[in-house]
């Protein structure tokens, strides 16, 4: 993952030339080995470029099919960790790949609400998003990304002046489901757990 690496610091390194203060809190709350889900907030388009550089571990993160639609986009974005996800509909193959990382221990990151946040404040998570969590069963890392609103909003067309700051929570340990109708009994209940951490996260 040379390209992954090296966007991080190129990241590191155009923040504060753009007028971006970036801070990282929280650190030793993200496992050193093994799986975990990567779960944050997701006020701006900087938000999964932000999560990816401040975590020390490469994340591989759902991202919108979209930004595949290029030959280009189709090369870089699989090397910066990104796999595509169909928004607004269930889509199993983004599953299937989800899994797949978790199983081979690594992180996958997720933004649960689906979209970006028209006003800055947590949205309704995706209840396909809690279904994977409850299927998984890898610990849940929240992660609080604060100041990308206003630096950067889904209305915006410029970057402005400012400081943002990245918190990983404690992780959330949620035992998987074992039947469907469990999982499905559980939703409600995950996705307040977790909007709870990441609330916490973005406040702090």
């Amino acid at each position: 993952m040379i390209l992954y690496r090296l966007s991080q610091g190129l990241v590191r390194v155009s923040l504060p030339l753009l007028g971006v203060r970036f801070r990282v809190e929280g650190l030793e709350h993200v496992p050193r080995a093994g799986a975990f889900l990567l779960l944050f907030n997701h006020q701006s388009i900087l938000d999964p470029i932000l999560a990816q550089t401040a975590c020390p571990r490469v994340v591989y993160s759902m991202t919108k099919s979209t930004q595949f639609a290029s030959p280009l986009m189709r090369w870089l974005v699989p090397r910066l960790g990104g796999f595509p996800t169909r928004r607004y509909q269930v889509d199993p193959q983004t599953v299937r790949t989800a899994l797949r990382h978790l199983a081979a221990g690594r992180p996958v990151g997720i933004y649960p609400e689906g979209e970006r946040s028209w006003d800055g404040h947590l949205q309704p998570f995706r209840r396909g998003t809690m279904r994977l969590v409850l299927k998984a069963g890898v610990p849940v890392i929240p992660c609080g990304i604060r100041g990308s609103y206003e630096v950067k909003p889904r209305w915006g067309t410029r970057l402005a002046r400012g400081e943002v700051t990245v918190r990983f929570g404690r992780p959330l340990h949620i035992p998987p489901a074992r039947t469907r109708a469990e999982r499905e009994a559980r939703i409600d209940e995950t996705a307040g757990l977790i909007a709870e951490a990441l609330n916490a996260a973005m406040e702090s």
